[in-house]
């Protein structure tokens, strides 16, 4: 009899489900819901860099995406899963009370931002992230030794202290923060409550300073030391973290009964998406798995072994089992990809936007939203036609701050050599150099302290949309690019960690031999673009060092 399993992908946007084979590794079927307060832009404020999303809304589209995927199989289908695991963002975490419950679940915090999920790409809590660096950094022990010495406002102990200092309220119901990667598989077991909560090793190696080297997370004191909000909280967190091939729990009945699914079927502990999609991508010492979207995030693996004492500078984190047990996984990142791309969008569209609201004819308004609909692909065709020189304007990708190399969420993107000539077209095609320049400077850093990249694997939205990004990645990276196939590559990466969790597989390098994808296309460097993208990457370290402070 036919065996499945169930990986569940939290995005930004929305939720997926993928139903896959565990015999063949067949995708059976996917469906995806979006948020729909997220899609109405409850909760955030873009000019305060406050992006806050509802646990309601995690909870509802779970409901609907699964209910959904069960109307693409045939009946009976539901009965053969025998296990399931989450992927999401991260550092997404939310405050949740004495029981458990995240604060806006509860009728007193059900409209307060602060009570609900922050978002991996609220950058409010600058100020608090930089206090905790140097905490860290002036301390005995240097805690972000294991995460690149620099903590970032996207994570999770500057998103808590920097709402307890601004909402007394929640601070005084609030017993611990957890991750949604976290909370949602501990929603499927019935142990939500602090008691029975056992966490994720990715969680909390990469975000929340849990490392071996000293026994689990920072005392009490460090954390009190840089603020008294913070006293007790980090002893309401168990520190016996687990890898994600693991089993967490068994599927409760109430969400058997929500979800159509077998009752007590395994559910396996939680991890990052670009995590679970670097095991659907087979992520192996030497290539660097890169999740194309939004943001990327990016991950490689090595070994005990080879990476000894070092601890990599800049980046986000080195976990012991954090992505394959028993291997370190490093992860990088950058803080703005495709949304790079999509503020240049709306820029562009705005008086056509303004438009559209003044139409009544349907044949117009349709005209607008095919314009809509294919803007970037026609500003990627004429920029595809440009030449490439070494006289290029030079734009940054800090759109949103920069993840990595060495975070800092307070930098901003610039653009230099703009002339009157420069049209639409051109400035695009700068602002694709600039995600390549980017993800270009976080090879060079895992190269350059002794992780050799020698190839990438790209997954997610962009690698199969759109030819010219990938082909200007390739040329500035000067290194073949591998595309997986799988749709949902971050989705079959949890699904994959789900078979081992219900015992389908000894090991994950097992079950990623039936069942993780293959690459459906490559993209290899010009060489001749490839020297003139390096003169280029030159004048983007020295526009970054500007900008960042430095020298010109």
């Amino acid at each position: 009899m036919s065996r499945y399993t169930l990986g569940l992908d939290y995005g930004s946007d929305s939720v997926r489900a993928l139903l896959v084979d565990v015999t063949t590794g067949a995708e059976l079927a996917t469906h995806m819901v979006n948020y729909s307060r997220w899609a109405e832009d409850k909760f955030c404020d873009p000019a305060k860099d406050q992006y806050r999303q509802h646990p309601q809304d995690y909870i509802d589209s779970l409901v609907a995406v699964v209910r959904g995927l069960w109307e693409k199989v045939p009946s009976g289908t539901a009965e053969k899963v025998i296990g399931m695991s989450f992927d999401t963002t991260g550092s997404t975490p939310v405050a949740i009370n004495a029981e458990g419950t995240p604060l806006a679940l509860t009728p007193e915090f059900a409209e307060n931002p602060n009570a609900m999920f922050v978002l991996w790409k609220d950058h409010t809590s600058i100020a608090e992230a930089k206090e905790i660096t140097e905490a860290a950094n002036n301390n005995d022990v240097n805690y972000l030794s294991h995460m690149g010495g620099i903590y970032s406002s996207e994570w999770y102990w500057a998103k808590a202290l920097h709402i307890f200092r601004n909402d007394a309220a929640v601070k005084a119901a609030t017993y611990s923060w957890v991750e949604h990667c976290d909370w949602m598989t501990a929603l499927m077991c019935g142990t939500t409550h602090p008691d029975s909560l056992t966490l994720g090793r990715c969680a909390t190696g990469h975000k929340m300073m849990w490392n071996d080297a000293w026994g689990g997370f920072p005392p009490n004191s460090f954390f009190t030391g840089i603020d008294p909000l913070l006293d007790g909280m980090v002893e309401s967190i168990n520190s016996a973290t687990k890898t994600s091939d693991t089993l967490a729990g068994n599927l409760t009945a109430e969400w058997a009964e929500k979800l159509g699914l077998p009752e007590g079927i395994a559910i396996g502990y939680g991890a990052f998406d670009c995590h679970m999609g670097a095991v659907a991508a087979n992520v192996r010492p030497g290539v660097l798995t890169k999740v194309m979207g939004t943001s990327t995030c990016d991950i490689t693996v090595t070994t005990k072994a080879q990476l000894g004492d070092t601890c990599v500078k800049g980046i986000c984190g080195q976990v012991d089992g954090s992505v394959i047990p028993d291997m370190i996984g490093l992860e990088a990142g950058q803080s703005a990809f495709g949304d790079l791309y999509a503020w240049f969008k709306n820029v562009v569209l705005w008086p056509t936007r303004q438009l559209t609201d003044e139409l009544t004819d349907s044949g117009q308004i349709a005209l607008v939203e095919q314009i809509e609909d294919t803007v970037l692909q026609r500003l990627s065709n004429a920029a595809d036609m440009l030449p490439v020189n070494s006289t290029d304007m030079t734009a940054l990708d800090w759109v949103n701050g920069r993840r990595t190399p060495d975070a800092d969420q307070s930098v901003s993107m610039a653009m230099t050599g703009i002339k009157m000539g420069t049209d639409a077209p051109a400035l695009f095609k700068a602002l694709v150099e600039a995600t390549a320049f980017g993800a270009r400077a976080i090879t060079e850093r895992f190269n350059d302290e002794g992780v050799p990249i020698e190839s990438v694997v790209v997954i997610g939205g962009i690698s199969k949309k759109s030819d010219y990004v990938m082909q200007t990645c390739a040329d500035v990276w000067n290194c073949p690019i591998d595309v997986l196939e799988s749709e949902q590559s971050c989705a079959l990466g949890a699904a994959i960690m789900a078979a081992v969790a219900a015992g389908a597989f000894d090991s994950v390098e097992a079950a990623q031999k039936v069942m993780a994808s293959p690459v459906c296309k490559q993209y290899h460097p010009n060489a001749e673009r490839a020297s003139i993208y390096d003169a280029l990457y030159s004048k983007y370290q020295t526009l970054g060092d500007y900008v960042s402070g430095g020298n010109p």
